[in-house]
């Protein structure tokens, strides 16, 4: 598939949606001119009038001129955003990625009323810097189809096909493990502030020191109890910190959150 080629509209220029933006832009693969975003109110999304990137409150339009179809908007907004617009489908032209939780292929299949094929995307808002952890889903007869998206998914971060029954486990681990990260950062830095540093130190301190944590995991693909293990010596510090934060919780409420985050999913339809 040739990027320089291929036209997008992302139909919801939302934090999601316009992270993605970002994101394309800043891979530089695909012109800027080749993608469009939405919004109901278009001042929302005025820093991209400069950029190249098409912005409008036109979605007919936006999806006569693309080739891939993102919907990027609330969940109760999409089963009817995609009826209203269906007229405009085409199964042989569009390729319709839902990145919106709890909604399964059936159920836009359905709505949008023809065979044209359908996926699930779910990234998340590090998109926009071109860290996003993407899963996506098709059914087996839109392979084709998948790999076009993938390929797209590819130049914002790091992507993952998986089964459709996993996506919503996929959302929470994901999408909304942003939010659960930058919670442990914001907590690890006021911590750093009570032991002496100024509070962008600590934040700075903090985010390098995830990052590299995270990136010692996805290079080496060791357990991160192996890399636990490599700065905890007897009597040390290291482990007295981590024993009186298990001793605390701290595992099982991230456990917790994360299946009760699970639990709320098809409370958003």
């Amino acid at each position: 598939m040739e990027l320089q080629n291929t036209k997008i509209a992302i139909i919801g220029g939302g934090n999601i949606g316009s992270a993605m933006v970002r994101g394309l832009l800043r891979s530089g693969k695909i012109p800027a001119e080749n993608i469009t975003l939405t919004r109901r109110n278009i001042s929302r999304i005025a820093e991209f009038a400069g950029s190249g990137v098409n912005i409008t409150n036109d979605n007919p339009k936006a999806i006569k001129t693309s080739e891939i179809i993102i919907f990027a908007v609330l969940p109760s907004q999409l089963l009817q955003l995609i009826d209203s617009l269906k007229t405009e489908i085409d199964k042989e032209n569009h390729i319709l990625v839902s990145v919106v939780t709890a909604f399964s292929i059936h159920e836009i299949t359905n709505i949008a009323g023809t065979d044209v094929p359908v996926i699930r995307a779910m990234p998340n808002t590090a998109a926009g810097v071109g860290e996003s952890m993407t899963c996506l889903c098709a059914k087996p007869e839109q392979q084709a189809a998948l790999e076009k998206v993938k390929l797209v998914f590819d130049q914002i971060g790091s992507t993952l096909v998986i089964p459709e029954n996993l996506m919503s486990s996929a959302t929470i681990l994901g999408a909304c493990g942003i939010a659960f990260f930058m919670r442990y950062i914001r907590a690890a830095s006021q911590g750093g502030i009570q032991v002496g540093f100024h509070a962008a130190d600590a934040q700075f301190i903090a985010a390098q020191t995830a990052r590299g944590a995270t990136s010692l995991l996805l290079e080496s693909g060791n357990h991160p109890e192996r890399e636990i293990d490599k700065v905890t010596t007897p009597m040390g510090c290291t482990i007295a910190g981590l024993n009186e934060m298990e001793h605390n919780g701290l595992s099982s409420a991230l456990i917790k959150g994360i299946v009760l985050s699970y639990n709320e999913i098809n409370k958003l339809k």
